[in-house]
């Protein structure tokens, strides 16, 4: 996996993760706080979508072959799409289940020192493993808001531990705020209300990360700033003289396919093309690096071409 898929975030994520869900589940054998038992299953979800990222990765690495000519890149896609799909499933889904019993079968807690102190510990880790999300998504972040970066990354690994990151930090004051009013109030229903509010927030992550990766899935094109560098680079105002249009897309995360039709000159010699053709296509992965399929096709521009 490449640097930009953020794989010491996902490693961070997965080992702050399984010493959560330890933790939450030990609480919740003492105390029988159904919050600390949807933040465990929230955990160990969690863990099995990084295990999916890291799998995702490693399965996009794989040569072209003459089934899959245009190589594995979109495994990283399609991964992504799994975590959201086990997110909502399997922690939101679960999370709401498991609150909407505690509120129709409210108990008091046992042992509350357990979750308060367990919940306190794994805000501590889960910081820990946002913060390094965090710097890992700066460094190529630029000058995008956090919004704008999560929408518009190509490589969907580090917006998913972000906002897994997120969530699970929410969710732990959302569990904390259950269960600190539960032994406030000695009524178990706050803590069904807090695992509800659990619910909502992980099944609104998955959404959000579901409608990203459908996008990844279905094809995106180069970014604005891009598609501009690979149309500068292609005229070089003698032989190839304007684009007369042009399509991108990303084949996978690192990797994008550009195919255009080039307007030459009516007399030049199909020799001339061609050296023109080859020295386009030098210019363009010089722009853009990541450009590593190119496809040009000359024409005569005519006025009444249409682009």
């Amino acid at each position: 996996m490449s640097a930009s898929g953020g794989t010491k975030a996902i490693v961070a994520a997965l080992g702050a993760n399984l010493a959560i869900a330890a933790a939450k589940f030990v609480a919740f054998a003492f105390s029988g706080s159904s919050s600390m038992l949807a933040e465990g299953v929230h955990s160990i979800a969690d863990s099995g979508n990084q295990g999916l990222l890291l799998l995702g990765g490693k399965k996009a690495k794989r040569e072209a072959t003459p089934e899959h000519p245009f190589g594995y890149g979109r495994e990283r896609y399609i991964y992504g799409f799994l975590v959201s799909i086990v997110l909502f499933t399997i922690g939101g889904v679960f999370a709401l289940y498991e609150g909407y019993e505690k509120i129709q079968h409210p108990h008091e807690l046992e042992h509350w020192y357990w979750p308060v102190g367990v919940l306190v510990f794994a805000i501590i880790a889960e910081g820990f493993s946002f913060r390094t999300a965090i710097k890992e998504s700066n460094e190529i972040r630029g000058q995008q808001s956090w919004s704008q970066f999560v929408r518009r990354a190509k490589a969907p690994e580090l917006p998913v531990v972000l906002l897994e990151d997120f969530g699970a930090l929410v969710g732990l004051v959302l569990a904390l705020g259950g269960v600190g009013l539960t032994m406030l109030t000695g009524d178990g229903v706050w803590d069904g209300i807090g695992t509800l509010c659990i619910g909502i927030l992980l099944v609104l992550i998955a959404l959000v990360l579901a409608a990203e990766t459908k996008s990844l899935l279905l094809g995106e094109a180069a970014d604005a700033t891009e598609v501009a560098k690979i149309r500068e680079a292609v005229v070089d105002g003698d032989t190839v003289t304007s684009v007369i249009h042009m399509r991108t897309l990303h084949l996978g995360p690192e990797e994008l396919l550009v195919a255009a039709k080039i307007a030459v000159q009516h007399d030049d010699t199909a020799a001339e093309v061609a050296r023109a053709i080859d020295a386009a296509e030098a210019r363009i992965r010089e722009a853009v690096p990541i450009a590593r399929v190119i496809y040009l096709e000359p024409d005569i521009l005519r006025t009444s071409t249409s682009a």
